[in-house]
């Protein structure tokens, strides 16, 4: 007797299986589908179609052409007596290519979709019988899908009879009304097919729901299209379809006036796209070339009314905005002017600088990193960075700056936080380059992570948190963070509500905690703050569950340096300590097994160092400070940012010779370039003076 079990068929075919593979989602697909692709309607499924008032088909003609159809009629109008049967008591109208090919066998993809609502469930099935006024199908699989990208619209109905008479428009370009219909849509639906007379139930027709905002499909001529494909449900129906058939059928409506132009054609998918770097959220791309199709006027008494977009179409671009973006990379390094649109009191010390780009678009960053900005104070131009405090999907950069003491020569950066504070209003312009920096978070990492902030070290983390959350809603899964901030006193803590907030909505995947040093009689424990004094091991072992976790550091050099020992005392490797420290604050590590040392050239004594575009040529020794101090010495005014080597608005090209710094610097550098903030000439073997050579 043979005990060996069977192996169910896979509910996906060959091209599915592929594109899944390819992304890396492969097994877990295969887990999840066989629990989720039926055979049968569910109940839940059956009901719903019951109550709709239309549903998409896709299906291929006797040439192989996809095409995707709307069927219509009153509520009620698709009936399921049982869970393996549908009957659709609806036609095509006058010219839809569905009209053609209304006969047993045919296999048919069905999208029941209810726009108020966004929800919606799919169905791939075959024509078992058809009559003058209804279609009988049997069931072949059937799945949710989930309501990402869809846009929620009012439907209303007019009197067919008050309609003029369809009229029916071959095309094979697309004309300029064509044309403007796509370049204004968010939505469109898109067919295809594989081998429509294969026994296999993965096999047959499919049309998909495809939404965004205004501007997401690119007509690219009057036959070619090119548009972005988003993060989804990881079945890859569409694709692994086109992988097999590389043909689609297009359908766009016009919602107002109820024409519907039907297209289909050939398709290419690009999945290494160069434009996809530059259009936001999308995954890759792919491009429709037009064969043939059909203008149908007047096809539909049906109106929609927008009444909003998807929280996740709201998250993408259009091509006009991944044209700025494109054009903001390639001048990342060059200073363009912000307007500041708000400004808020985060704290006693604290305020929130909202930037609007004017007339340019922000380079595409990271949560965590900084802008670097400038501004003529007293009739001299200073540059500082600052971090950004907002995330990276947010329509405007927001940057945190704590007022720093009364500016004197040991505090050169109160010159720019009072001036912020004191002197910039909503309206004024100041100008900055590119976010830059490398302290970074993953939002798709699995480890959990926690964040460790002292005083103004809060602005990144608020940058990551936030961010986390809109990754969260993008792909259905959010990072696991544990947030703790230090402040010397509630008056000097900053986003508390903001963080609070987040937390609320994170459904626990985001928890918030704040300590404080100092803290009012009337202040609750547990709800004002968490805890009182100094983060100890004792409080940090209380609040983290025994886990595998990812560390992120930020605040002045003291709170780096003792979270830094705390967490090295309890164990957790240098290689999950993250850290991000300001001015001048370097974090002394202790390298274990996971990382390596950073080791530099050892410093000259002495040198001749040669300021090339300047022509001034002096002589140097280790008493003189950094290569930027060096040249503010000799009346240089070098640009910077900071002088830990960290974001980069020094760097400048080395012409010749070798340099040495201090500690590891964080800012991207090419092999022919240096930070003057952190750099000093470099000893050379058998010279007693070095000589080098950099473009000031």
């Amino acid at each position: 007797m043979n005990n060996a079990t069977t192996q169910p068929p896979s509910p996906f075919h060959r091209g599915e299986q592929q594109v899944q593979q390819r992304q890396g989602v492969r097994k877990q697909m295969e887990r999840f589908g066989t629990r989720v692709i039926r055979d049968h309607m569910p109940d839940q499924h059956r009901q719903f179609y019951g109550q709709l008032p239309f549903v998409f088909a896709g299906h291929s003609d006797e040439s192989g052409w996809p095409w995707a159809s709307i069927l219509f009629n009153k509520p009620g109008f698709m009936q399921s007596n049982d869970a393996k049967t549908l009957e659709i008591h609806a036609l095509p109208v006058k010219g839809d290519p569905l009209g053609d090919a209304l006969q047993a066998k045919t296999r048919l993809g069905l999208l029941g979709i209810e726009l108020p609502t966004r929800r919606r469930n799919r169905l791939s099935a075959h024509i078992l019988a058809t009559t003058d006024d209804y279609i009988q199908l049997g069931i072949d699989q059937a799945f949710g899908n989930c309501p990402q990208y869809i846009q929620t619209r009012e439907l209303h109905s007019v009197d067919p009879q008050t309609l003029p008479d369809i009229e029916v428009k071959d095309l094979d370009v697309l004309d300029e009304r064509a044309q403007a219909l796509i370049a204004d849509s968010d939505t469109f639906f898109v067919a295809s097919a594989i081998d429509g007379n294969s026994e296999e139930v993965s096999s047959g027709a499919d049309v998909s729901h495809r939404g965004g905002r205004p501007g997401f499909v690119r007509v690219d001529s009057a036959t070619t299209l090119t548009i972005p494909d988003y993060l989804g449900n990881n079945h890859f129906n569409t694709l692994g379809n086109f992988i097999e058939n590389p043909r689609a059928g297009l359908l766009f409506l016009d919602f107002e006036s109820g024409h519907m132009l039907t297209l289909t054609g050939t398709v290419e998918i690009d999945w290494e796209a160069e434009d996809a770097e530059h259009f936001e959220g999308a995954q890759r791309l792919w491009q429709f070339h037009l064969d043939h199709g059909r203008w149908i006027k007047n096809a539909l008494p049906l109106r929609w009314k927008l009444d909003e977009y998807s929280p996740n179409s709201l998250l993408t671009g259009t091509w006009p905005e991944a044209e700025q973006l494109r054009e903001a990379q390639t001048q990342r390094n060059q200073w363009s002017p912000y307007t500041v649109t708000d400004i808020v009191e985060e704290s006693s010390s604290i305020k929130s600088f909202y930037l609007q780009p004017q007339g340019h678009a922000t380079a595409k960053f990271e949560a965590g990193q900084f802008l670097t900005v400038r501004a003529v104070i007293a009739g001299q131009e200073n540059v500082r960075t600052y971090t950004v405090s907002s995330a990276p999907a947010d329509t405007t950069l927001r940057i945190s700056v704590k007022r720093e003491r009364t500016i004197t020569n040991d505090t050169p950066d109160g010159v720019f936080s009072n001036f912020l504070h004191d002197e910039l209003n909503v309206g004024d312009t100041i100008d900055a380059k590119a976010p830059n920096g490398a302290f970074t978070f993953d939002a798709n990492e699995s480890r959990p992570a926690v964040l460790l902030a002292g005083g103004i070290g809060i602005t990144p983390m608020v940058s990551m948190a936030r961010h986390a959350m809109i990754e969260g809603m993008r792909t259905r899964y959010m990072r696991p963070i544990t947030l703790i901030a230090s402040a010397h006193s509630a008056n000097e803590r900053a986003f508390f509500s903001e963080l609070n907030d987040l937390a609320a909505q994170s459904g626990g995947y985001l928890r918030n905690f704040s300590v404080l040093s100092e803290v009012d009689k009337q202040m609750q424990p547990g709800q004002d703050y968490h805890h009182h004094g100094r983060i100890s091991a004792q409080f940090l072992q209380r609040v983290l569950p025994l886990d595998d976790y990812d560390f992120y550091l930020c605040g002045p050099n003291s709170f780096m340096q003792s979270m830094y020992d705390l967490l090295r005392e309890l164990g957790v490797g240098d290689a999950r300590i993250f850290a991000e420290a300001f001015g001048p604050a370097t974090l002394k590590r202790a390298c274990d097994a996971a990382t390596e040392p950073f080791i530099s050239a050892a410093p000259a004594n002495e040198a001749i160092v040669e300021f090339t575009s300047s022509q001034i040529e002096q002589a140097w020794s280790e008493g003189d400070g950094s290569l930027l101090d060096f040249a503010q010495a000799h009346g240089l005014t070098p640009e910077f940012g900071c002088r830990s080597g960290q974001c980069g608005a020094c760097k400048t090209t080395l012409v010749s010779g070798a340099v040495s710094y201090q500690s590891q610097p964080t800012a991207p550098l090419d092999a022919d370039e240096i930070l003057l903030c952190c750099a000093v000439p470099a000893k050379v073997p058998g010279e007693d003076v070095a000589r080098l050579a950099v473009k000031i």
